[in-house]
């Protein structure tokens, strides 16, 4: 049987990003902390199957989407007889041609969906300025990129299980070897890259690269830059940090609605066990402040998951909440009872900004 050149090393090099990329991805989606890590990556993956369409359109043989085998009746016949086929295919057979470009298809609407998501949700990114129009709907967006992403994996799933098959049926054909070194055992013509294709492949490869070296290097970049204002409490009301300040973290006013503000300020000698009671006129300042950017006043994604899982609103222990419970779910006991932390109510022992009014992914410090 002929060795024959079917994959350039172009295409080998998208093949081995695009699968880092994507677990990279699916990596960093796990922590908060690594959200703007997630983005670069989901980004990085945008430019790159961009890459690969316009390596469809004018790549080198076999890599080209003019070679990939799109006909009905060829997918019927080789499902048919993939037991005992009756033809082998050089480049993808039919039915690897439909998953590859349903692939690159869903990654495009993943990758489109997360900005949208990360703008609307995080209020960061190119989309930003979508979030003070959308904002109430951030669940909406989140649940569309996932949607995207779940089809994503299905298609992964099943291009890894026809390559697994070929391996297994037709191991003569080095379907898998052929990933890593672009040789495969059957007849044909050997692919080739011509000078502008190399120049093609030079930007295509070395963008996707050099977008993800940027990204993740140079913070608020276009890609990951935030937008929610920081405050300086201290500037904006000095009683307020002076009296709520000075014995525990500086909770943002934004994480408790207008209830539970009035009902923890009505019986401050009994604040939590110790004796916090204010002189009238600062009792005043302090709580037409609190009432004046409660949660229901703000657009940050912490105040809106706040008020949607909150049935009883005038809840008075932030970490008793629906919303803190869940987002700490995951964090064991002996962290919170750690030197570090000592209380699940020391905020600011994990989020390093939450006393600049913001509760940012990635200023979570990682314990």
């Amino acid at each position: 049987m002929k060795r024959v050149y079917v994959w350039t090393l172009p295409s080998r090099l998208f093949h081995g990003l695009f699968v880092s990329l994507i677990v990279g991805a699916w990596i960093t989606v796990q922590e908060d902390q690594w959200l703007s890590t997630h983005v670069a990556m989901g980004s990085a993956v945008g430019v790159l199957v961009i890459f690969r369409f316009v390596w469809g359109m004018m790549g080198p043989k076999y890599s080209r989407f003019g070679d990939f085998n799109f006909q009905a009746s060829e997918l019927k016949e080789y499902l048919v007889s993939i037991l005992h086929p009756t033809r082998h295919y050089i480049g993808h057979n039919p039915a690897a041609s439909f998953v590859m470009i349903a692939m690159l298809i869903t990654v495009v609407l993943t990758v489109i969906s997360g900005i949208f998501a990360y703008g609307v949700q995080e209020n960061r990114g190119v989309l930003a300025f979508l979030h003070g129009e959308y904002f109430q709907k951030m669940d909406d967006f989140k649940e569309i990129h996932e949607f995207f992403v779940n089809l994503l994996w299905v298609l992964i799933a099943a291009h890894v299980g026809g390559v697994l098959a070929d391996r297994l049926l037709h191991k003569t054909d080095r379907t898998l070897p052929s990933i890593i070194d672009g040789y495969k055992n059957i007849e044909g013509e050997n692919a080739f890259l011509s000078v502008p294709q190399k120049v093609i492949a030079i930007i295509g490869i070395g963008g996707t690269v050099g977008l993800l070296m940027v990204t993740l290097s140079v913070p608020n970049n276009i890609l990951i830059a935030g937008y929610n204002p920081k405050v300086d409490y201290k500037q904006e009301n000095p009683v307020f940090v002076n009296e709520c300040g000075s014995c525990h973290t500086l909770y943002p006013p934004t994480l408790l609605p207008k209830e539970s503000w009035v009902k923890l300020m009505g019986d401050l000698p009994n604040h939590f066990g110790d004796d916090a009671s204010l002189d009238p006129v600062d009792h005043t300042t302090v709580l037409a402040y609190l009432l004046t950017h409660s949660a229901e006043t703000s657009n940050q994604e912490m105040s809106v998951k706040m008020m949607q899982s909150l049935k009883n609103r005038d809840m008075i222990a932030i970490t008793q909440t629906p919303f803190w419970k869940k987002r700490h779910q995951h964090i064991s006991d002996d962290i919170f009872k750690s030197d570090r932390v000592k209380s699940r109510a020391n905020c600011k022992a994990c989020h390093s900004d939450v006393e600049q009014g913001t509760i940012e992914d990635n200023a979570i410090k990682a314990l």
